[in-house]
This record gives structure tokens, C-alpha cells and sequence, in this order.
């Protein structure tokens, strides 16, 4: 099935083609007519499958079709999405399919001063990008409006709920018109995303593409044990010696994102942190210095890294494992996308184990284990069977501190002090 058999309009395929697609994936197939139909939509699409362009292609068709002049501070579809660099990017897909439409759109975040936005939005947009701490902050200043509002989407809606904006979702809900078309896009559809999607969608048509918390299989996966020292300079040596270009790694830390960047620079290889820490002026170069090659490495926390859309990522690499199973889903399906072939390589040191053993049981896969020589762990592992739970391998004692011999003869020649005898109480006579 071609682009040309889901319906859409000439605009919209010319600029499918100028982006250099022709088929459709998984969920575009089944997502784009049903979007068409004007039906709600509850999707459920592993990330890298192509779901961006999956609701964005239909919603400017529909607009288009409305024929509606929007009006001043007014918003005629609205995208909401749970990270800045999330929201740049479907921006970026949003500007890329409609440049031979005549739609304005705009992408509001914080992290950057507000006044800009106020003017863009005071023309109005057909269509806005929005993470829901600004987009509030932009309604209570009066600089937007819902009067118009066709079309709610809500991208991501499990790590909406993950990074705790229900109660944002909630506010801007109750504002919205209750006449509208919705579409709600997930990884996964736990009990808490189902409860969320009661409130938003009506009849909605579900479609699915990716069974729950599994990896794509155009990403080759392995585990590297190694001691946790040892990491940074098997990092170095795996670039150097494999001749890796672009690199994406991911630290659980920001303060390890920022120490591990530095150590990269150090051995000559071009490197930039990515994290909650930074501005968006940083975040945003950073991001566009990676993507153009300018960049080699970018280190990212879990929370700054999710929606990062790099055309054909070549390597994730799990610098440090992730405290929560499912984000190892998410972080190496920043590879592999759109049926490109990726690697996602996991340092693991011994410490790690349980983490392992919980993402190996997530993913029902043992996961291949290779030793890097020269950095063999001074405890060796061997990777846990499927659900069950590791033992915890205990650190070798440190020695006892002996006492120098002085000591050790000065305690042997003190007399021990002598137990005074317990005195019993003897019973009363009888009378």
C-alpha cells in the first residue's frame, strides 16, 4: 500500500515524497483513514514506528477540508506533548507536511521567554504544539484561545502521566470545546492511560501496532559487564576503535551526563550533555550541533532524550542501566526507527544485576553478553534466566586491620580482670 491509497490530498503526498517516504508503516496505515473519518483514536505504537506523521497527515487534511479563517489567539488543532524536545519535533513534522498548505502553526515550551509566543499566537494558529505548563501560562495571560479548537491530540500520554502532568491534562481539558475530534497516542496502555483516555475520547477506534514493552527488531542488542570504574574509558575505546560517528548515550544522572561529556572531550572526542539542568537555548544547539555531525556524542538523562527523533541513529548506548524497566524500551528505541537497523550496547556492571534481571523480564529476552578485553569485571557474571530474581553477588570483606605487634603483645600480657561470683538470694525458711 502506497501514501496515494490512504486518501490523502496532493499537498500532503507531494510533501510525503519530498521527505523521501513512499510506503506507509504499521500504524499510518491504520491510523491515517480512520483519522480521515473524523473517529476518535486510541492508538498504541512502539516509538520509531512512524506515529508523528500517522496523526499529523489526516489533522492538516481535516483542517484543510473545515476551510475555517482562524481567528485572532485562537488554535483550531491542538498537540500536546510531554517534553520540550518532543514538542520541537513534532513541530518540525508539522512544518514539513504542511509547506504546501496555506496553515500557520507555532510550538510553545518553557524553558524560553514567553512574550515571542504571546506575538505569534496573537494571529492565531491552525495548529499548536504545546507542552501543558505553558500552554497554561499562555491561556491565564489571555494570548490563546479554544473557541476554534477541532482537533485534540495527546502524544505520549504514558509519560504524561510518568512526569506527573494529570492535573495539567485536567485544567486544559475542562477548557476545551466538548464538541471535537480526539486522538490519544501511546507506547503502552496501562490502567492509569485507559482511566485518562475515558475522559478524553468518545467511541474511539483502537488500533495497535507493538505489543507492550518489547523492543523493535531491527535493533541488535547487547550487554557489556564491566566495573563501573571502567565504563568512561570503555566508552572511549568502543568510539575510537569502532569509528562511531553519532552516539547517543544515556546517563542516569545529570551530574554523570555532565561529568562523562567532559571526560569525552578530554580524550579528544567532540561531546555535549543534555538534561533537565540546561537551558533550552543549550538543550535546543545541542540537539541541532548532534544531529548536523558538529556534535559526535550526546549524553542524555531519560527525561531530556525522550522524543528525540534523529534520522537513522546508528548507536544507543546504555551508560548507566535505567532505574525503570520500561525506559530501557524507550531509550533504545531511539534507534532502529523506521525500519532502519540500529545497536543498542548496555555497560552493566555488578551492581546492575537486578536492574538486568527486571528490564530482561520486561522485554521476555535474554540478552547477549560479550567481554571487552582489557576491561574484564574483577567479579564476573553471567547474565539472569527470565524471571527469576537474581542473587545479589556480595563485595568481597575488606581485611580486618591486624594490630602492630607492640599492641598485639601489650594486649596479651594485661591480666584479665577476674568475675566477681553472683550472689543468689537464698529462699526464706520455713516456718
Amino acid at each position: 500500500m502506497s501514501f496515494s491509497q490512504l486518501g490523502l490530498i496532493a499537498p500532503l503526498l507531494k510533501a510525503v515524497t519530498d521527505q523521501g517516504y513512499s510506503d506507509p508503516t504499521d500504524i499510518q496505515r491504520k491510523a491515517i483513514p480512520e483519522v480521515l473519518n473524523q473517529r476518535d483514536l486510541l492508538a498504541s505504537a512502539q516509538t520509531g514506528t512512524g506515529k508523528t506523521a500517522g496523526f499529523t497527515l489526516p489533522m492538516l487534511q481535516n483542517l484543510t477540508a473545515s476551510k475555517a479563517v482562524v481567528r485572532s489567539n485562537q488554535v483550531r488543532a491542538l498537540v500536546l506533548t510531554p517534553t520540550r524536545e518532543l514538542a520541537a519535533q513534532v513541530q518540525e513534522n508539522v512544518l514539513n507536511y504542511s509547506k504546501h498548505l496555506p496553515m500557520r502553526s507555532a510550538v510553545v515550551f518553557g524553558g524560553v521567554k514567553i512574550n515571542p509566543q504571546m506575538m505569534t499566537l496573537r494571529r492565531g494558529v491552525d495548529v499548536l504544539v504545546a507542552t501543558p505548563g505553558r500552554l497554561l501560562d499562555l491561556y491565564q495571560q489571555n494570548a490563546v484561545k479554544f473557541d476554534q479548537l477541532e482537533i485534540l491530540v495527546l502524544d505520549e500520554a504514558d509519560r504524561m502521566l510518568d512526569m506527573g502532568f494529570i492535573h495539567d491534562i485536567k485544567k486544559i481539558l475542562r477548557l476545551l470545546p466538548q464538541k471535537r475530534q480526539n486522538l490519544m497516542f501511546s507506547a503502552t496502555f496501562s490502567d492509569e492511560v485507559r482511566a485518562l483516555a475515558k475522559t478524553i475520547v468518545n467511541d474511539p477506534v483502537e488500533v495497535s501496532v507493538a505489543t507492550e514493552n518489547t523492543t523493535a527488531k531491527t535493533v541488535s542488542q547487547l550487554i557489556i559487564p564491566v566495573d563501573k570504574s571502567n565504563k568512561p574509558a570503555l566508552l572511549c575505546q568502543l568510539i575510537k576503535d569502532h569509528n562511531w560517528h553519532q552516539v547517543l548515550v544515556f546517563s542516569r544522572t545529570k551530574h554523570g551526563a555532565n561529568r562523562l561529556a567532559t571526560r569525552l572531550e578530554k580524550a579528544g572526542i567532540s561531546a555535549a550533555a543534555i538534561h533537565g539542568n540546561k537551558s533550552q537555548g543549550a538543550r535546543t544547539r545541542a540537539l541541532a550541533d548532534f544531529k548536523s555531525g558538529d556534535v559526535q556524542v550526546l549524553v542524555a538523562t531519560d527525561i531530556a532524550a525522550r522524543g528525540l527523533d534523529i534520522h537513522e541513529l546508528p548507536h544507543v548506548i546504555n551508560f548507566d542501566l535505567p532505574n525503570v524497566p520500561a525506559d530501557y524500551v524507550h531509550r533504545i528505541g531511539r534507534t532502529g526507527r523506521a525500519k532502519a537497523s540500529g545497536e543498542a550496547v548496555s555497560f552493566v556492571d555488578v551492581e546492575e544485576i537486578e536492574l538486568l534481571a527486571e528490564i530482561q523480564n520486561l522485554i521476555g529476552e535474554v540478552l547477549a553478553f560479550k567481554t571487552v578485553e582489557g576491561f574484564e569485571p574483577s567479579q564476573a557474571f553471567q547474565p539472569p534466566a527470565l524471571n527469576l530474581k537474581p542473587k545479589k553477588i556480595k563485595k568481597p570483606k575488606k581485611p580486618k586491620a591486624q594490630k602492630a605487634p607492640a599492641q598485639a603483645e601489650q594486649a596479651a600480657s594485661k591480666p584479665k580482670p577476674r568475675r566477681r561470683p553472683r550472689r543468689r538470694n537464698k529462699k526464706p525458711d520455713s516456718l
